[in-house]
């Protein structure tokens, strides 16, 4: 975790950004469709919080989850200790262009970023917790401290990391709300961006769009 000099008084909600990275964006390697359309949205959401955490996959060269690393295709999936791994392009290497936040993404705002999916052995789809479900990433205790109690979530993509990090965020206890309309997919298998969104509202996940935000926060 790199905490950002200046943050600003705390409130009980936190917005957070879910990979707005280079290689999730079109042009990346792991591109998103449309990923960075979200992104004027996403500015304008921010501005209107005082705890807002972006979250980074950075990942070692040869991670696990790297289908090069097993001579397998990406989109593969294969066994490992803590169950399927689903194999993707090499993408956001560490101090690599394309681990970099989107440059159209407005960082004034943030309070946190928060890098995961740092061990070469391990992948980390959530921002709360590595795949192990069990090792944390230390941003639960970052909202603790600050006196959270309800999270916003959007980004990229709306059926992995998005919809992971709301899961956890559910289970550790806080209020947790997907922005659907600040967020994109992957898709792939075809439909999981709606097995998704039934998942996480199941799990008791709200999924709002952006125009239900000034209902949610109040006055």
């Amino acid at each position: 975790m790199t905490p950002i000099e200046n943050s600003r008084t705390t409130k009980h909600e936190a917005l957070l950004l879910i990979d707005l990275q280079n290689d999730f964006c079109p042009g990346g390697s792991l591109a998103v469709s449309e990923g960075d359309m979200i992104l004027p949205l996403i500015n304008r959401i921010a501005s209107g919080f005082d705890i807002v955490v972006a979250t980074k996959d950075w990942h070692p060269k040869g991670h696990i989850s790297f289908a090069s690393r097993h001579g397998r295709s990406p989109f593969d999936s294969i066994q490992l200790g803590n169950g399927e791994q689903v194999l993707w392009p090499d993408h956001c290497i560490q101090g690599e262009t394309g681990a970099s936040l989107h440059p159209e993404l407005d960082q004034r705002p943030l309070t946190m970023v928060l890098h995961k999916g740092t061990n070469s052995e391990l992948d980390s789809y959530s921002a709360f917790l590595e795949n192990d479900h069990t090792t944390p990433t230390g941003l639960e205790g970052y909202l603790r401290m600050h006196g959270i109690s309800r999270v916003f979530i959007c980004g990229l993509a709306t059926d992995v990391c998005v919809k992971f990090s709301a899961l956890d965020a559910v289970h550790c206890g806080f209020e947790t709300y997907v922005i659907e309309d600040a967020c994109r997919g992957v898709n792939v298998p075809e439909g999981s961006v709606d097995t998704a969104l039934h998942d996480m509202t199941e799990a008791g996940v709200r999924c709002i769009g952006s125009s239900e935000l000034r209902h949610v926060l109040g006055p």
